[in-house]
């Protein structure tokens, strides 16, 4: 066994809604902890799932993908050969990481971020260059570019930024990487820019001038998804070609690609989402603002809040049937923008805390 397998803290999924319900000894329990997308999956979903040709379970499917490539390159106007499909966007970071990192080379991350990037660098025995996030919240380009050397093969930037949910503009990811090597790797994981206002956040459209970036999706979020494990990658073609020899041939199965297929075609689903969250949001944040609850101006599904002996508010929540994220940085809250109701439900329990806490 490797090394640095033995010495490895992996990702730890969460309980499941029924464990910590019994552990809590709780009637209902509401997770505002994973980011899901809490309206749920377009009903045409359901029927395309229900349809699908049940008596070709014995068959493998599809490797190429080749419907959801098509309406994917089609929305964006991509080569269809741009496109590396992956079982969530878990397995294109372990792709990544394979493809790019031999041991001692560098993978460079803002922190806090992601900690499945890091996770996949150690496991290929890489450096891992953290660089703190301003005190906006947002990526320090400047001190990136300042830490760059001829070791550095990948530079992560999550955007919107997961646990942030601070977003960055395309105008300033370009000036970022016009200045970086062509042989380091630029990877924009955008798991969460349908939630971003306006439709400018994407850096989909620079892949087609700069073949050293990388543009990733995911099916998780806002199109309800989760559990199917459908991502994907734009790449320029040549990197393209390259990563594909690494892709497990039969990777997303059959009944993923039908959903995805169906989720794809409904936008005004997916817009509805979009549109519900954003005023949540901003209802959430205008409480923490009026609460002067310190908080990251998020442009995501979520938002991280600074607050005093964080995880006893947590407790709190969770014993009153709403979990969220903790563990990401030291009286440091992550929650999940949920539905008019459960928001409301968070306020008012909120405010009891803040009382007894007086």
């Amino acid at each position: 066994m490797k090394k640095v397998i033995t010495q490895l803290k992996p990702y730890v999924p969460e309980k499941t809604l029924s464990e910590l319900k019994a552990e809590k000894h709780l009637s209902k329990l509401v997770r505002l902890s994973a980011n899901e997308n809490p309206y749920g999956t377009s009903p045409d979903v359901k029927k395309a799932v229900i349809d699908w040709a049940y008596n070709q379970s014995n068959r493998y499917p599809d490797s190429d993908a080749t419907q959801l490539r098509a309406l994917i390159s089609e929305k964006f106007s991509l080569d269809p050969q741009q496109l590396v499909f992956s079982v969530g966007l878990d397995e294109m970071i372990v792709m990544l990481s394979r493809v790019f990192l031999e041991p001692g080379d560098e993978e460079m991350i803002s922190t806090p971020t992601f900690s499945e990037y890091a996770l996949h660098a150690e496991i290929e025995e890489a450096v891992i260059k953290k660089i703190p996030i301003l005190k906006s919240g947002q990526i320090d380009f400047a001190k990136m570019l300042a830490s760059i050397t001829q070791k550095t093969k990948l530079i992560w930037i999550c955007n919107p930024n997961n646990p942030t949910g601070t977003v960055e503009s395309v105008a300033d990811i370009e000036r970022f990487v016009a200045q970086v090597p062509k042989e380091t790797m630029v990877l924009v994981d955008e798991a969460y820019i349908d939630f971003a206002d306006g439709n400018s956040a994407s850096a989909m459209k620079l892949t087609k001038k700069y073949p050293n970036i990388v543009v990733m999706r995911t099916f998780s979020k806002a199109y309800g998804l989760a559990n199917f494990r459908v991502g994907y990658a734009v790449f320029s073609k040549e990197i393209a070609e390259e990563v594909q020899k690494t892709r497990l041939p039969y990777n997303v199965n059959s009944v993923a690609q039908v959903a995805a297929v169906a989720a794809f075609k409904d936008q005004a689903f997916v817009q509805d989402v979009v549109d519900k969250n954003r005023q949540q949001r901003q209802l959430l944040q205008q409480y923490f603002d009026e609460n002067d609850i310190f908080h990251y101006p998020s442009q995501a599904n979520f938002i991280f809040f600074k607050y005093p002996q964080a995880d006893d508010l947590a407790e709190y929540l969770l014993k009153n049937g709403y979990l969220i994220r903790t563990g990401l940085a030291q009286d440091w809250l992550r929650i999940t923008v949920g539905t008019d109701e459960d928001n409301q439900n968070i306020v008012s329990l909120f405010d009891r805390y803040r009382k007894i806490k007086k």
